[in-house]
């Protein structure tokens, strides 16, 4: 087990998806470039949060771009993606890797030189011009395609030859036709395209984040707060389950990934809650819904927070207050699940004789990971920036870390170690934005994302709750495969204007989006979170991913129902405390029959009968009818009432 002040503990990589590095000296040597690159690119995110944009913005995207392809192929070779090792093999798919990367690096330098006559609307385009730029394109559909799976990449290659072939189609998938002129001057040569606002988005504010996620786990934040979270829950019948709840809330919300933090944290509290006495597909389970409600608890929010004060025009602080409520229903309901589900297999709480105490120093290094969030918290209090926030939280890692580690101190270059993590997530993310740019582009040339929203309005005239459904399905088809960022920017893209024309607050929509997309990582068949999670705990994936789905109900519920209660979000300008009141009450309520049916335990275990019946009791307690409001409660009350009767007598009569 990773100890609490390891600075030396691996940081978990963006999504997991390294295979063994090719071992031939000049595989080796581009390698060890391409992590030199990513330290760099890490330090230079540092530096644009502290500075802002220091050149035009074209330049910064370009060169960014540029840089974190190269990252990724020299971390992500094509023979090692291949699982090749013979040399000849190895040369040939170096010459295309290096042939590609050549190629980019001649697309972004032309993009540079023709976008004064682009702006000016003069701009010509070669034969060479657009067969670069296309294979550019191509190639960032490949390094995604390395970086995340063929989810993403697929969809930017079927779009992309939607664009250039979808005249044929039916429907509202039709359109006039565009030359491959046209296409590469909207999707390369533009700023409605891979070099629009998402990537500079990525660039100015989100990397900034990512770096300092991957330095808290260098420094040894990550592991203390698993450490303080496992000694804390040892009076809980959880006691594993709960701490790494705690924990994965804790370290998921600043990681940016669910799979780095299922990983990062799984792989101590998983093997724990299995030895507790929980079946692996549950520990799993469990592992994998704490780690997906990371992204969705306040302040840091695996940086949505920051990149939805960007799209949606909202205060830092307001988004934050709004996420709070929901993000805190999700956890209750998880670690009340965890609890009921320990009662059902008759767990017990470790002895009080048997209990670990926390020493004095690991208090001090729970600063390292305390100081960081301070710092973003109090930046943002004073009105500064979300990227200036970024930068002080990496200060405060750093000095906190050399401060109050001394294995850091002894071991300085861990921070190295750190930033090259930091920089090879970052340029992940970029290359998966690259690909969401396609999206962005081919919609606007097409209209098909204006067309879908008017499907959606039309449904939404006849069934608001229809149409939400529609939606929400929507969100989890789009975000299977992804990380949050990419998932979420690709969401609200697409979904965003659809919801708008239902007249929903631009709050919620990003909230609703937002909350769909991260839960599309315990959603079978994909569920990148219980994939990642089932190995660690030696159990199937789809059933750890069933069961993933059963914890984490709250976060499928909540979404609809502060589209219709958004007293739920406490930013509401007509904010009324008793109508809060008496939402969150029956919320409450709800989630208490919920996870009693779904675990099968309340004192007892529970008939099907009484189970079935609480799944009806509490989706009645969350319509918007008021009498069904009022009878859902009353059926609750009584299914209660006869569980504890029931206990009550099997007591009695097993004393008897």
């Amino acid at each position: 087990m990773r100890t609490a002040s390891d600075p030396q503990a691996p940081a978990p990589k963006d999504e997991e998806r390294n295979v063994a590095p090719l071992t031939d000296p000049f595989s080796r040597a581009l390698r060890m470039i391409g992590l030199v690159a990513a330290a760099l690119i890490a330090l230079h995110a540092i530096f644009v949060a502290f500075q802002g944009q220091y050149v035009s913005p074209e330049l910064i995207r370009a060169a960014a771009m540029f840089v974190c392809a190269l990252i990724v192929v020299f971390t992500s070779p094509l023979a090692a993606n291949l699982g090749l090792r013979k040399t000849p093999q190895v040369a040939v798919c170096w010459i295309v890797d290096l042939a590609l990367l050549a190629n980019l690096g001649y697309a972004c330098w032309n993009f540079l030189k023709k976008i004064d006559d682009i702006e000016n609307l003069i701009a010509e385009f070669s034969t060479v011009d657009q067969l670069t730029a296309l294979i550019a394109v191509l190639t960032l559909l490949e390094l995604t395609r390395r970086a995340f799976g063929i989810v993403l990449a697929g969809v930017g290659l079927a779009t992309l030859l939607y664009c250039l072939f979808g005249e044929n189609l039916p429907w509202i998938f039709r359109h006039s036709g565009f030359s491959l002129e046209l296409t590469m001057e909207i999707l390369w040569f533009g700023v409605q395209g891979i070099f629009g606002d998402p990537v500079g988005i990525v660039v100015l504010l989100i990397f900034i984040f990512i770096v300092f996620g991957a330095l808290l786990e260098g420094t040894g934040a990550g592991a203390v707060m698993i450490r303080m979270a496992l000694v804390g829950t040892q009076g809980t019948r959880g006691g594993p389950g709960h701490a790494a709840i705690i924990a994965s809330s804790v370290f998921g919300m600043s990681s940016g990934s669910v799979v780095a933090n299922v990983v990062g944290t799984g792989v101590v509290t998983i093997p724990l809650i299995k030895r507790r006495g929980f079946k692996g597909s549950f520990a799993g389970a469990v592992e994998a819904a704490a780690s997906t409600g990371g992204q969705i608890m306040p302040p840091v929010m695996g940086a949505a927070a920051f990149l939805m004060v960007s799209l949606a025009g909202v205060p830092y602080q307001t988004i934050c207050i709004a996420a709070l409520i929901p993000a805190l229903l999700y956890y209750g309901n998880l670690f009340v699940s965890v609890g009921l589900e320990a009662r059902r297999l008759g767990l017990k709480p470790t002895p009080k004789a048997e209990r670990r105490k926390l020493e004095t120093g690991d208090w001090l290094l729970s600063l390292s990971f305390v100081l960081p969030i301070c710092a973003i918290i109090g930046t943002l209090a004073i009105g500064r920036s979300p990227s200036m926030a970024g930068f002080w939280a990496v200060v405060a890692t750093v000095v906190s870390g050399l401060v109050l580690n001394p294995n850091l101190r002894r071991n300085p270059g861990a921070l190295l170690k750190a930033l090259s993590n930091g920089g090879v997530a970052g340029a992940r993310i970029m290359m998966a934005v690259g690909t969401i740019g396609v999206l962005v582009g081919v919609f606007n040339l097409t209209g098909l994302g204006l067309k879908f929203a008017t499907q959606v309005a039309l449904l939404g005239d006849q069934s608001l709750f229809i149409a939400l459904l529609l939606a929400a399905g929507s969100c989890l088809v789009l975000g299977m495969g992804m990380p949050t960022l990419p998932a979420y920017l690709i969401i609200v893209l697409v979904l965003g204007i659809a919801m708008k024309k239902l007249g929903v607050p631009d709050l919620s929509i990003h909230l609703f989006v937002f909350y769909f997309g991260v839960l599309s990582a315990v959603t079978p068949p994909v569920a990148l979170a219980a994939v990642a999670a089932a190995p660690i705990a030696g159990a199937e994936p789809i059933r750890t991913g069933i069961n993933a789905l059963k914890l984490s109900l709250v976060g499928f519920i909540v979404p609809f129902v502060f589209i219709y209660e958004p007293q739920v979000l406490l930013v509401v300008e007509d904010f009324d405390l008793l109508a809060f009141l008496w939402v969150m009450g029956r919320l409450i309520f709800a989630i208490w029959l919920m996870s009693t049916a779904l675990i099968g335990c309340e004192i007892d275990r529970l008939p099907a009968w009484s189970r079935i019946l609480r799944i009806v009791a509490g989706f009645g307690l969350i319509m918007t009818f008021t009498e069904l409001q009022f009878a859902a409660i009353v059926l609750g009350v009584a299914l209660i009432a006869v569980s504890v009767i029931t206990a009550r007598r099997n007591a009695a009569a097993s004393t008897a």
